[in-house]
């Protein structure tokens, strides 16, 4: 089972690369960043190592599924999968669409993908410590990566 929970995340990796390709060579590269933005070669790394762990963390507490508490944890994992997949086509893809408007929706997702892998390392914490500390370091990134959405949406505003 630890193979499907690898390959759901690496599914929505791929989902999140093939949505991207083409904006990073293009309105990205054009665009305004933040002084911390660091260079794209690092996006591709640091997230292999994060969507491994998003789902050896997951894989973990469905080991554990029949405890009460993994009813609760194991939907929250799959909601910060289904924000995290919608983030980068609404960041990426949108642009090109509405314009900066997309960067001010994807900070709304982002958001709320911060809360719920914060909710989700909590619910995980009963179920498998293991599990939830392997989301810390998810969790960090993307609340780093929430600095970059909103110092892109606020460089890029009129754009």
């Amino acid at each position: 089972m630890l193979v499907a929970f690898l390959a759901i995340a690496y599914a929505v990796a791929a989902f999140g690369a093939a949505t991207t390709i083409g904006a990073v060579n293009g309105w990205y590269a054009r665009s305004l960043h933040v002084l911390w933005t660091p260079p794209n070669a690092a996006f591709g790394p640091v997230w292999t190592v994060l969507y491994t762990l998003i789902a050896v963390s997951g894989w973990l507490v469905w080991l554990r599924r029949r405890q009460r508490r993994a009813s609760v944890a194991l939907p929250l994992f799959v909601v910060q999968l289904v924000l995290n997949s919608l983030w980068t086509p609404i960041f990426f893809g949108g642009y090109a669409l509405i314009g900066s408007a997309a960067l001010w929706i994807a900070l709304i997702v982002i958001l709320a993908l911060d809360l719920t892998v914060a909710a989700t390392i909590a619910a995980f914490w009963p179920v498998s410590r293991v599990a939830a500390v392997l989301l810390v370091p998810y969790l960090v990134w993307i609340l780093y990566a929430s600095t970059l959405n909103w110092g892109d949406a606020a460089l890029n505003a009129l754009g």
